[in-house]
């Protein structure tokens, strides 16, 4: 996890002189915060405002990172105030580059992760206002329901060196292969139907804030153009949830509802996108461990049964 880099007293002299220089922010000091995934996040304080910094050296993870910035300036444009606003450099760029890495600034939301059944219902209807923004200017990532991600955890597991982390994986070995499968098969019956696509965020529920009584969902990185079922898979097993998540939609005028083999292809990929990021950051096995036999297995007591 890259937020855990520790930085030398010269590394964090020059960021500063950096965030001056670039930005035109003189900052009274640079403290680490645990915000995030990938990337170094940093406040930043000055006498009269905080802001947050997020850098990001992952190669796999820069070209996502920085074509985010004009999704988030654009909705931001379109009156979504429910979202980090990006603090741009002093010649006006949404993000720019330091030591070889992705960097954005950010106003600095207070704060912390707040995720309950409760918060599910003001997350859903944030994300539907999100869902009526126009993206047909937006250079966007979009779906194409693929199964690669199930290829690339084979690909890793074949190549791991790591004899306890391979040793948990060989003894889930069939629940895997299983899911693995399934993927490829709802793969094969999304493909090739790109209606109902919408900007969604990927993991609203983990970056949903509460400040001051107001909330937010930050974390922007992944924004994607797919069909609203990326944002609402993890919660499936409910049926509470799916009538929320179709009633935010219907009060937003939008014409969709949730569709199942949509939110089982989504339980399945995003199964092998977390596992992938654990083995590619090098997440110890008792992590890993708790990953597969914790949360995420109550998407599955629902999309197992799924036809």
């Amino acid at each position: 996890m890259y937020s855990a880099v520790v930085r030398s007293d010269e590394y964090m002299l020059r960021l500063r002189n950096f965030v001056s220089g670039e930005y035109g922010i003189n900052v009274d000091s640079i403290v680490a915060t645990k915000r995030g995934f990938y990337g170094e996040t940093w406040k930043l304080h000055t006498p009269n405002a905080h802001y947050f910094m997020k850098l990001v050296y992952c190669d796999e993870h820069k070209s996502v990172y920085e074509q985010s910035f004009p999704i988030i300036q654009h909705l931001y444009d379109h009156g979504i105030d429910f979202i980090s606003q990006i603090v741009k450099t002093a010649s006006g760029q949404l993000s720019t580059r330091f030591d070889g890495a992705v960097v954005g600034v950010f106003d600095w939301i207070d704060g912390e992760n707040i995720e309950t059944n409760e918060t599910k219902i003001p997350e859903y209807q944030m994300l539907a206002k999100i869902y009526t923004i126009p993206y047909v200017s937006l250079n966007i990532q979009r779906e194409d329901f693929s199964s690669t991600c199930s290829d690339e955890f084979w690909t890793q597991q074949r190549s791991l060196k790591n004899t306890e982390v391979l040793s948990l994986l060989n003894k889930h070995h069939d629940k895997i292969k299983h899911r693995s499968e399934r993927l490829i098969l709802f793969s094969k019956l999304c493909h090739n139907d790109n209606t109902g696509f919408v900007i969604t965020h990927g993991d609203a529920g983990g970056n949903f804030f509460v400040s001051n009584s107001k909330s937010y969902i930050v974390d922007w990185d992944g924004v994607t153009l797919t069909p609203p079922e990326r944002d609402a898979w993890v919660m499936c097993s409910h049926a509470w949830a799916q009538d929320a998540f179709n009633s935010a939609l219907r009060e937003n005028n939008i014409n969709y509802r949730l569709r199942p083999e949509r939110l089982a292809y989504y339980c399945y990929r995003f199964f092998f996108f977390y596992l992938n990021s654990f083995l590619y950051a090098g997440t110890e096995a008792d992590i890993i461990e708790e990953y597969l036999d914790g949360w995420i297995e109550n998407s599955f007591l629902w999309a197992d049964g799924v036809k």
